[in-house]
């Protein structure tokens, strides 16, 4: 429960403004239903703390649901620093949540698989995600993928998986038994960070060896140069994803 002072730390603009975003974009794809059982992905990252707080906020059009937030450790940090200054923040906040220490990272970057490790280390981590999320017996998962990580995801996609595509707000998968959901998908990266400082979440660092040079670390500093000369490049891309003309693209033999 918010005391009195947090719930007047927290009914800030930026608060009010991006609850709204967030709400809308439930309601836009219809992300929750009535007596829905979260399963809230935190990997202490900024994204993450805000996409919890939020949710654990008073709901005006959202139907009651409940959520348990999950973490992955990922075991580059041997003496689980990070790990624990995110479960005391957990901890003090009583949020019901798991922490589950694994080895998928140290796995991922390992001397046999040198060439993708970014690659095994999502599908490992994606596995464990759905394992917990049988477990506690949820039926969808929400994770913090902002406006920002959609844009970036479809020129990455674009740039080196050759097809045209990205993330989508609402994901159906193993035959409708789950669903993803990313109700940050209307907000800016920057105003989730704002947010994130305003609220002074306890950051946890990332600790990942090719954190700093990943392909999605790439497009986010081009994007950054094209957007000197064009701000609205990134609301270009952005828009430009709901108004796809199939005709004038280019029907290329499967064999090209």
């Amino acid at each position: 429960m918010l005391t009195a002072q947090s719930k007047e730390q927290k009914d800030t603009r930026l608060y009010r403004h991006l609850k709204k975003w967030l709400e809308k974009a439930i309601m836009d794809f219809k992300m929750i239903e009535e007596g829905d059982k979260l399963l809230i992905g935190i990997s202490g990252g900024a994204d993450s703390y805000v996409l919890l707080d939020l949710l654990d906020s008073p709901m005006i059009f959202v139907p009651r649901f409940s959520f348990v937030a999950v973490n992955i450790d990922m075991g580059f940090d041997p003496s689980y620093k990070a790990y624990n200054s995110l479960e005391k923040y957990l901890k003090e906040n009583n949020y019901r949540h798991i922490m589950d220490k694994t080895d998928i990272g140290i796995v991922a970057h390992s001397e046999i698989n040198k060439k993708n490790p970014c690659f095994l280390c999502s599908r490992l981590r994606r596995k464990r995600i759905f394992e917990i999320t049988a477990a506690q017996g949820c039926n969808k998962i929400a994770f913090a993928h902002h406006r920002d990580d959609i844009i970036e995801t479809l020129l990455i996609n674009m740039f080196y998986g050759r097809e045209i595509s990205t993330m989508v707000p609402k994901q159906i998968i193993f035959g409708g038994k789950l669903h993803i959901i990313r109700p940050l998908v209307y907000m800016r990266e920057e105003l989730v960070k704002k947010y994130c400082q305003e609220r002074k979440f306890p950051v946890v660092k990332n600790e990942c060896p090719t954190s700093e040079t990943s392909k999605r670390v790439y497009i986010k500093n081009l994007l950054n140069d094209m957007a000197k000369d064009n701000k609205n490049i990134r609301d270009n891309i952005f828009k430009a994803m709901s108004h796809v003309k199939a005709d004038y693209l280019l029907p290329l033999s499967k064999k090209m």
